[in-house]
């Protein structure tokens, strides 16, 4: 019920007014005490014989994305969908949420926060800085992201980095225009260009050790106006990733030293501006190690990393914790397109796997 409720209301970034509400009314129920935070995010807690806490995270916010699944409970927000599986960690959560309001008693406390913004411009830093974490003496976090890359029944798992720190970077090249018959004349911004994209090629491949992970991809490329003018300006779009701070920063560097050469060697104008984004996400060891030699262990699959990025990071920046991939592949019902996918979609059985995988985490902290 949650879930195909959640699924019809998808909202953007902060602005997940009518989410925000029904997980509201419902924790309410529930008898947990909530309050508001990130402007758009929740946080319920329920305090235990101890105040040493434990928090559950769930991203609330939707994808701009025209669903075309065909379920009964489709969006309701046109060009919006819950096509990552928001809709799925919020069901989860309110069916744990439920779950735990009927056990008694609570040898510690235990948080959900509930976190605006996961797809952009990122909630996590925002609840962080407002003090969440600090006010509830969070020792441990843990967090779950639905994967149909993994087989309904099954989550993936790896302890230390398991995604990519990930940034942004805008590059405008001014040359200068002039007709297409007098090149000589003008300063061609595509020349400039093209030079550049090839000259990254060698960060990844000559400046990084090859067993490093890092990835830079420049997406967009616009510039020019007419097919006989020459371009006076281009304007590049791309990402930044990387399994580590300091292969992160050193793709930056280099990018800021061939745009710096390529100035002086074409007399050109070439301004940068990076957007830092998320960090890795890094799971606690010895948090890892309890899951493997639990029951879980038998339903873990202990995975690569992965060049996708996740605002949980900041989290594991503050405490320790784990991050599941929740296996939501199901090759008979047909979920198996990918996340961010128009037909993205999921049985209600992993809401069930998900809640048994926070039930089985308080058992091994001995919150009950």
């Amino acid at each position: 019920m949650h879930r195909e409720y959640l699924h019809q209301i998808p909202e953007l970034g902060f602005c997940e007014f009518k989410t925000s509400a029904y997980l509201k009314e419902q924790l309410e129920l529930l008898g947990y005490k909530v309050e508001s935070t990130a402007k758009t995010g929740l946080l319920a807690y329920r305090k235990g014989e101890s105040d040493e806490c434990i928090a559950f995270r769930s991203d609330m916010d939707g994808l701009s994305l025209a669903e075309e699944t065909g379920v009964a409970f489709t969006s309701k927000h046109q060009g919006k969908m819950h096509g990552c599986g928001h809709d799925g960690h919020m069901a989860i959560l309110l069916g744990f949420a439920t779950h735990l309001s009927k056990i008694e008693p609570l040898k510690k406390s235990v948080l959900f926060i509930l976190q605006p913004a996961e797809e952009g411009p990122g909630g996590a830093e925002v609840i962080i800085k407002e003090g969440v974490l600090k006010k509830y003496k969070v020792k441990f976090i843990f967090g779950l992201h639905l994967y149909p890359e993994i087989e309904e029944g099954k989550f993936g798992l790896r302890s230390g980095v398991m995604t990519a720190q990930t940034g942004e970077v805008d590059i405008v090249i001014q040359g200068q225009g002039g007709h297409g018959a007098i090149p000589h004349k003008a300063n061609d911004a595509l020349i400039i260009m093209a030079q550049l994209i090839n000259s990254y090629q060698s960060i990844v491949s000559r400046n990084l050790n090859p067993i490093d992970g890092g990835v830079l991809t420049i997406g967009t490329i616009h510039g020019g106006e007419r097919r006989n003018i020459i371009a006076e300006k281009v304007e590049l779009t791309g990402t930044i990733r990387a399994f580590s701070e300091e292969v992160y920063e050193t793709i930056k560097r280099r990018i800021v030293e061939i745009n710096t050469g390529l100035e002086t060697m074409f007399n050109a104008k070439v301004k940068t501006q990076f957007i830092d984004m998320y960090p890795c996400i890094v799971n606690d060891k010895s948090l890892f190690e309890l899951v493997c030699h639990s029951t879980l262990g038998e339903k873990m699959i202990e995975i690569d990393p992965m060049m996708i990025a996740e605002d949980f990071s900041y989290y594991q920046k503050e405490v320790p914790g784990l991050f599941f991939m929740l296996g939501s592949r199901n090759d008979a019902l047909g979920f198996t397109n990918p996340l961010h996918h128009s037909k993205f979609n999921f049985s209600d059985n992993v809401l069930l796997n998900g809640v048994e995988l926070y039930d089985e985490m308080c058992r091994l902290l001995n919150v009950y």
